[in-house]
């Protein structure tokens, strides 16, 4: 099928759905309950750009960019551009020691419902099987379909298999190539550099501001209808129950095709009786089409229909360099209890080594996050919000990008979530044998009674005091220096 019969297929499927490709028709698709349940999930960015393991995903853009550090480490490194381009990383690409099995017994050790693998990143190599692109993983380097063996460990592994594609960037993410003589601009390798669009606008130190703005310099009829198929294909072969997008999409050209899309993956969840949901970012959608995801950041509190975090274990990058900086189990478990708080699920992403080993680092955060999940998970899946998020002093600023300062939680910081006549109360940092509550004092404002309190784990509760300062606790352990703990408190 080429693009044509692909296009007059999406506009079959769209006039004899339920869905029509109008803000209208879908307003109001629900969130799916495994999803808003679930409250975790994997995303994993892993690609070519994992080979020259340098500074950041983004090294494919930045390594034809004569103002990049990539620039000069590329030439030092694997020569001149001419002569050595990113198409050369393909067979250096091997993917030798990668067991989809184990990514997923490690998954679901980590305490995850869902996993997300970027499908294609910026960098235009599709990691899956597909009739419109053959730059693709089955294709080239380690001649392996990835999304579909990652699907097929991860739904026999009882979690949910979803999946991300930032082709829609591709139509600029080159470009820099255009400005230097690379072998971007040989005709013969167009179809996996795409367009390599180059314009002021788009030049590496005006990227940012130009795509922050929604009616700057757009793509061509032909690149928005060629991202549709391709998108709709990922849809028909895969079958994801999420459908992640990075930023570009927000872009003003992109709504018409939004719509489309939109409309043909709801209709084929509907004959395919699964429940599905698109992430997105700022504005490319309405927030009761999909689910709003916050990059790298959060919200200061609760909101009122469902929402996404994405962060990285990474600092430094979304996919493996050999620098990268780690965060900590205890920060992202801070996260986790956080996000859960306000009405959000926490999409936590990893970056595996070209031959596909996840680093020690990694799996070491995976399985302290997945054993304290073990223990204090009944307060995080299946929960919905408390009427406040919780108490404190201590709060993250609302939006993008704002996570690089760790947060200095006390011990008076709570965050509360609730399920099934039950509150539970975290401590983001617990300190002692002795707690307060405040929030659930005598005359607070409330009127429910508390039945019993117990905290999640191997400590005991010695006594409880309701007074007119809050709920006073005393624990039989120390728990000074521990993660975040846990009260279960029931309700009358």
């Amino acid at each position: 099928m080429d693009t044509k019969d692909y296009l007059k297929l999406i506009d079959s499927v769209n006039e004899n759905g339920v869905y029509k490709a109008n803000w209208s028709s879908l307003s109001g698709h629900k969130t799916p309950e495994w999803y808003y349940t679930g409250k975790f999930g994997i995303f994993i960015h892993w690609g070519l750009y994992s080979v020259p393991a340098y500074l950041s995903e983004w090294y494919p853009r930045q390594m034809y960019n004569p103002s990049a550090k990539e620039y000069d480490y590329h030439i030092k490194t694997f020569g001149n551009h001419k002569d050595f381009g990113y198409k050369d990383f393909i067979p250096m690409f091997t993917a030798d020691k990668f067991d989809a099995q184990n990514w997923a017994a490690l998954f679901k050790k980590a305490g995850a419902k869902f996993v997300v693998p970027v499908c294609e990143h910026h960098d235009g190599f599709a990691m899956y099987g597909t009739e419109f692109n053959r730059w693709n993983s089955q294709n080239m380097g380690p001649k392996r379909n990835i999304a579909l063996e990652i699907k097929e460990a991860v739904e026999a592994n009882d979690m949910v298999f979803c999946a991300s594609s930032h082709r829609a960037e591709h139509y600029f993410f080159m470009n820099m190539g255009r400005t230097i003589e690379s072998d971007v601009n040989d005709e013969a390798y167009r179809d996996f550099y795409g367009p390599a669009y180059y314009c002021p606008e788009l030049d590496g130190d005006t990227i940012h501001q130009t795509c922050g703005d929604t009616f700057s310099v757009a793509p061509t009829t032909e690149w928005l209808e060629d991202w549709l198929v391709r998108t709709c294909e990922l849809i028909d072969k895969y079958q994801p129950k999420i459908l992640y997008f990075d930023w570009w999409i927000h872009h003003q050209s992109f709504k018409p095709y939004l719509k489309k899309l939109c409309a043909y993956y709801y209709n084929r969840a509907n004959e395919w009786n699964i429940d599905v949901t698109i992430n997105y970012k700022h504005e490319a959608f309405l927030p009761s089409v999909a689910t709003f995801d916050v990059e790298r950041g959060a919200l200061d509190g609760i909101s009122p229909i469902p929402w996404q975090t994405d962060t990285a274990i990474g600092i430094n990058s979304w996919g493996y360099t050999k620098d990268n900086k780690f965060k900590s189990a205890r920060r992202i478990i801070e996260d986790l209890i956080d996000v859960v708080s306000k009405n959000g699920m926490l999409l936590l992403n990893i970056g595996p080594k070209p031959d596909g080993t996840i680093t020690e680092e990694e799996t070491t955060v995976l399985l302290n996050i997945g054993e304290w999940l073990s223990t204090n998970g009944e307060g995080i899946y299946g929960t919905n919000p408390w009427k406040i998020f919780g108490e404190g002093m201590a709060n993250c600023s609302g939006g993008y990008f704002n996570e690089y300062q760790e947060m200095n939680y006390s011990i008076n910081d709570f965050r509360f979530t609730y399920k099934n006549g039950f509150l539970y109360a975290f401590c983001l940092k617990p300190s002692g044998r002795e707690y307060t509550i405040k929030s659930l004092c005598l005359k607070g404002d409330h009127d429910f009674l508390i039945e019993n309190v117990s905290v999640l784990g191997k400590n005991t509760i010695i006594e409880t005091k309701r007074t007119n300062v809050g709920l006073e606790i005393e624990l039989e352990k120390d728990t000074t220096n521990q993660l975040p703990i846990c009260f279960k408190v029931e309700l009358s």
